[in-house]
């Protein structure tokens, strides 16, 4: 039997709870092997980040061909990618060793606030990335930065904003839909052939620290096991739900805490 393997290439949260060690934890809790390349390290906690120091664009080539010249990886996993010089690395990798699988989570903002992508990388990403990407998952915020427009209110904008997220060349698009208001929190999956709104009880915790994270490697852990698009997604949105749910049984920190990624275990 061959053991599905997924890369993530994202941002070191010193933490624990968001960044390479969410998706890792992510991985291992979904029954996939998780490599990863980091993009940058952060001075960071569930108050918040207090330093970035990106990985020279070099390095991070480099982990990714270590990574792809050894393992056969199912599916990649990007996530914060600090700067521009960082995209153009990843997507000169993308381009070279062409996984079946990409999943980006555009991270521009962190769960307390701090932005975490500049201008230029933003441009990058829609011009570099998007297009290499098998699913984009922004949250609200995210999508409207993207498409430069104000965020999206009701569900039928959000279906629009999806649509034109789309036309960046990239098939489909998850907008999560933590950040709406409201007893349930909704998700909308948007491809050509239309969309899927996926639904579930917001739930009322403030452990919540790297839940985009997780959600978009769970997606990615679902397609490195051969699943299709819309079972990766339902299956990865039940998986973070869950894990929300378990996030009270931990104490740790004191802001924004994360989320119990191996609830099926203790």
């Amino acid at each position: 039997m061959t053991t599905p393997v997924a890369l993530t290439i994202a941002g070191s949260d010193s933490s624990g709870g968001a960044g390479i060690q969410a998706d890792l934890k992510t991985f291992a809790a979904l029954g996939v092997y998780g490599a990863s390349a980091l993009t940058a390290l952060t001075a960071q906690n569930t108050r918040g980040v207090s330093g970035v120091h990106p990985v020279p664009p070099e390095f991070v080539t480099a982990q990714i061909d270590a990574v792809f010249e050894d393992l056969a990886v199912k599916a990649v996993k990007i996530g914060m990618v600090a700067q521009a010089g960082i995209v153009e690395a990843i997507a000169a990798s993308l381009t070279r060793w062409r996984p079946a699988h990409v999943v980006l989570d555009p991270v521009m903002v962190a769960t307390s606030g701090d932005r975490l992508l500049p201008e230029d990388a933003i441009a990058a990403l829609r011009g570099l990335l998007i297009p290499q990407a098998t699913l984009i998952t922004p949250n609200l915020p995210e999508a409207a930065a993207l498409l430069d427009e104000a965020v999206a209110a009701d569900a039928a904008a959000i279906e629009a904003q999806g649509r034109r997220l789309l036309a960046l060349g990239c098939p489909a698009v998850l907008i999560k839909g933590g950040h709406g208001q409201g007893p349930e929190s909704t998700d909308h999956l948007v491809t050509a052939q239309g969309s899927v709104a996926l639904t579930a009880p917001r739930l009322a915790t403030r452990n919540t620290h790297g839940t985009g994270c997780s959600l978009s490697s769970a997606i990615a852990a679902g397609l490195a096991k051969g699943e299709d698009l819309v079972t990766a997604v339902r299956n990865a949105k039940t998986f973070i739900n869950a894990a929300i749910a378990a996030a009270d049984r931990f104490t740790v920190g004191h802001g924004h805490g994360p989320v119990h990624h191996f609830h099926r275990f203790y």
